[in-house]
């Protein structure tokens, strides 16, 4: 068997409900990552692109994510309805979706735009009790 062309690694990581910095499988069902591969079997492609449940990717406020390499294009927000799109045009046709993708400036940096404006989002509806630190 030949190497993958292409492998999308999607984010499994749980968390509890509330958790200010999200979650990206809350009900630990890897459903993204098993329609990845229903859907790259239905297109021909298992065998060369494979997809991963993956441990946490680090992006947890840009979730559910995920990232495929080798391009190393990272995307957030990604839903069931996303899949074909990224299918059809990024590992296919080679394009990334440019809507769902994931800023390089936000990768890995604790001061990502999207970060505190989320966190802030979750903390106003899940406050803190005096003394307690989201981990």
């Amino acid at each position: 068997m030949s190497k993958f062309e292409k492998h999308i690694f999607v984010c499994g990581n749980q968390r509890p409900p509330g958790h200010p910095r999200g979650c990206c499988d809350p009900e630990a069902k890897a459903a993204l990552q098993k329609l990845f591969k229903e859907k790259l079997k239905a297109r021909g492609l298992k065998g060369k692109v494979r997809a991963n449940q993956s441990g946490c990717l680090d992006q947890c406020e840009h979730g559910p994510n995920l990232v495929v390499y080798p391009d190393g294009v990272w995307y957030g927000g990604v839903t069931a309805a996303d899949v074909d799109e990224i299918i059809e045009s990024h590992i296919v046709g080679g394009r990334p979706v440019e809507r769902l993708r994931l800023a390089d400036s936000c990768i890995n940096t604790a001061t990502c735009e999207h970060k505190p404006r989320k966190m802030a989002e979750q903390a106003s509806e899940n406050p803190l009790t005096p003394g307690q630190t989201p981990s």
